[in-house]
């Protein structure tokens, strides 16, 4: 009953602070029959998560819930471009690197959680309605909360040149979706290995941080709120909360302290997993050494 009641206020709290964000980020905003573009997205963003729940839990199956987020990031930009119908550069290439980044994403948890059968996550909340719907609640917020600065841009009612800001932007994207790719190739190979079954990794950029893929992306959503940056104004610097609400999740909630904490369960006698999580640190690179 606590649990039920918890994920009630979760989902109620996903739902406020989405109308929060979804208000400031419409100001100066274009509209369609009355709507504001930007609200709408937000709406779709939950609606897709909202529908793809349904069969889900009635399956009790997580294999989707991956797929869908990123489904969701390419309906959701698209369709504000559209109907925005604003094709400048900045919504272009805004439009081009987030579907460049859930396309590899998407596809490759896709293919891990159908490669491992399930997703160890959703063990214990998939056969609770409010739990599992809480879940798809907040990929709903993810989406809608990661995509606000680069959505508010896209339908704000002036197109600013792209500029400097805006290219620093892109290098800033490139480095972290770089990053990001290629740690999770260098994990996947890793495990791919029969040699190193029950093993942790520590080569690569893992040597760099015991988190790298996360470090690339938090790294990927500061470019984007870059070259969204010139495109705001008033209430709409709300949305720059982006990249930081990627870095909070991934290291207050449910990324960093999740894996850590099945790792020292898993490794936390290893002496060699303690000398190798006291030289590395947990997420902003250093060179081993």
């Amino acid at each position: 009953m606590k649990q039920a009641l918890e994920s009630l206020i979760a989902i109620l709290a996903a739902l406020l602070v989405a109308a929060a964000v979804a208000w400031a980020g419409s100001q100066n905003g274009v509209h369609i029959a009355g709507v504001p573009v930007f609200a709408l997205a937000g709406i779709v963003a939950f609606v897709i998560q909202w529908a793809v729940f349904v069969p889900s839990y009635r399956a009790r199956t997580e294999r989707w819930y991956d797929l869908t987020g990123s489904i969701t990031y390419l309906t959701v930009a698209i369709g504000a471009l559209i109907l925005a119908g604003r094709f400048d550069l900045r919504s272009l290439i805004t439009v081009a690197l987030v579907a460049v980044w859930a396309g590899r994403l998407g596809t490759f948890l896709y293919r891990r959680v159908q490669k491992a059968g399930s997703d160890s996550r959703f063990d214990e909340i998939k056969p609770s309605f409010l739990r599992f719907l809480m879940a798809w609640t907040l990929q709903g917020l993810w989406v809608f909360l990661t995509l606000a600065a680069a959505l508010a841009a896209m339908t704000a009612s002036t197109a600013p040149a792209f500029g400097w800001l805006g290219w620093l932007g892109v290098l800033i994207w490139t480095i972290g979706f770089g990053i990001e790719a290629v740690a999770d190739a260098q994990k996947q190979a890793f495990r791919k290995d029969p040699a190193n079954k029950d093993r942790f990794i520590q080569s690569g950029l893992w040597a760099w941080s015991r988190h790298p893929n996360y470090f690339g992306e938090i790294t990927l959503w500061t470019g984007v709120a870059l070259i969204a940056l010139p495109a705001l104004s008033g209430w709409q610097y709300v949305t720059l909360i982006s990249p930081v609400f990627v870095y909070l999740l991934l290291t207050r909630i449910s990324g960093i302290p999740m894996l850590e904490s099945r790792a020292e369960e898993r490794w936390g006698n290893d002496q060699s997993y303690r000398d190798y999580k006291a030289r590395t640190p947990v997420l902003f690179p250093r060179p081993p050494g």
